[in-house]
């Protein structure tokens, strides 16, 4: 059993999790699984971070863009890590040069942004795919829009958005509240679908981990229960990263991650097999230029994922008390 890429999943489901229960679940005694969490989260190997669901800043419409570059895709990929829309923009290996999910409030937006794609220096096409429904994924909750936050829990939502393994007693000291305070708002923000803390594992070539994007189209013919069928099987297939409903030239598109190129081949061919798949394109990751699901919660605020920001927050904490809810905050220009 490969024990960091256990280690690894626990911490997706589970970001949180106490090194006792993550010894449980993959066997091994508590002090060797302190070492390999302490060795991973040090050499960058993965990052857990808090994930604020895109509906809660009103980002309704969430969307996977593929670029061919004409000449060198570099440059290209730099201005589009520099975006705020973007989430994540990958360097690829396929049809396309470069991959970027992006997130903004609506419809019209998407539109300007897409129009502003194409015209970087250097991009000779784009083609879009809107997300429907994200299936799978460790960074999208499920925010129904019931659920009220005040300064204080913006103040724990930046901390853990840069340190989402951040003690309860670290989190209480910064907005002075007591430990088992803080664990009950962090609990209501995770229960409400405010916020997701996951694991954030490095990929790429040079990683220890390969990853590869698949787009699904979906057999014809009106065998409607095939479609459960896919989507049931995304949803169990390890191998199987992120998964969504898109509109566009394809029906799904997946992430798959897997330690070896083997492993990807039968994950691959498991999904070829599958009777509602018609079709499958694939393109490699070569080299993931950005991975940053933190936003800011003020409006005008500071740089996303500093933790400046939740020292600021802390101290406006402080400054009022915490007395009374604090406005709903959303993202300029979504």
């Amino acid at each position: 059993m490969d024990v960091d890429a256990a280690v690894i999943r626990v911490l997706q489901e589970d970001g949180r999790a106490s090194i006792r229960s993550i010894a449980e679940r993959v066997g091994q005694p508590r002090g060797a699984v302190a070492d390999r969490v302490r060795r991973m989260l040090t050499d960058g190997t993965v990052r857990v971070v808090a994930a604020v669901d895109p509906a809660f800043f009103g980002q309704h419409v969430l969307a996977h863009v593929s670029i061919r570059a004409d000449g060198p895709a570099w440059p290209i990929g730099e201005r589009l890590r520099a975006l705020p829309e973007t989430v994540f923009v990958s360097a690829i290996g396929g049809v396309f040069d470069l991959v970027a999910e992006v997130r903004v409030g609506t419809m019209p937006a998407l539109h300007d942004l897409l129009a502003r794609l194409r015209a970087l220096a250097g991009v000779a096409s784009i083609r879009t795919l809107v997300y429907s429904r994200v299936v799978k994924g460790f960074f999208v909750s499920d925010y129904q829009g019931d659920l009220s936050v005040d300064a204080i829990d913006e103040a724990l939502i930046e901390r853990l958005q840069y340190d989402g393994r951040m003690s309860y007693r670290a989190l209480g000291e910064a907005v002075r509240l007591s430990p088992s305070a803080v664990t009950a708002r962090v609990q209501r923000l995770i229960d409400g679908g405010v916020i997701k803390i996951s694991a954030v594992e490095a990929r790429g070539l040079a990683q220890r981990q390969l990853s590869m994007g698949v787009g699904l189209n979906l057999a014809t013919g009106g065998v409607h229960d095939g479609d459960g069928a896919v989507l049931d099987a995304l949803r169990a297939s390890r191998g199987v990263d992120f998964a969504a409903r898109t509109v566009g030239n394809v029906d799904l598109v997946a992430t798959l991650v897997e330690p070896t190129p083997g492993a990807l081949f039968e994950t691959l061919e498991h999904l070829r097999s599958l009777p509602g798949v018609a079709q499958l394109d694939a393109w490699v990751h070569l080299s993931v230029l950005k991975e940053d699901y933190a936003r800011t919660l003020r409006v005008g605020g500071a740089d996303e994922g500093a933790p400046e920001a939740g020292e600021a927050l802390a101290g406006r904490v402080r400054q009022d008390g915490g007395s009374g809810p604090a406005p709903r905050i959303r993202p300029t220009g979504a």
